[in-house]
């Protein structure tokens, strides 16, 4: 059986973007995961051994997110997804949305996300 860990709206204060301006004044970004998981044997222990730690996946976005600068945010969803996959073995599947409030494009929104399934 398939479940779902999800992680909502994780913020963290980062240098990306196109424009050279964001690689050094920076800004907020937050991050939301859907991991596709099984923790019955965890829930029916009540044993987080037997599950994907969320505190651990956390702390990893967050070194991911800081550890370079990415000029897109679709390349940082893809980064983190893949990321995620090949470092914690209980990850079936993943989905990361990446957003990205107060983008320079001459208009108002409330913000950009790039979404990524792996």
């Amino acid at each position: 059986m398939e479940n779902i860990i999800k992680i909502k709206n994780a913020v963290f204060y980062a240098y990306h973007g196109v424009m050279s301006e964001e690689q050094v004044v920076g800004g907020k970004f937050e991050c939301d995961v859907d991991i596709y998981t099984s923790f019955a044997d965890a829930a029916k222990n009540d044993d987080l051994t037997k599950t994907v730690d969320y505190s651990e996946v956390y702390k990893f976005i967050q070194e991911l997110v800081h550890e370079r600068k990415f000029y897109l945010i679709e390349t940082l969803a893809i980064h983190i997804a893949d990321k995620l996959k090949h470092h914690f073995e209980d990850i079936h599947k993943v989905t990361v949305r990446v957003r990205k409030h107060n983008v320079p494009i001459g208009g108002v929104l409330d913000y950009v996300e790039a979404e990524v399934t792996k």
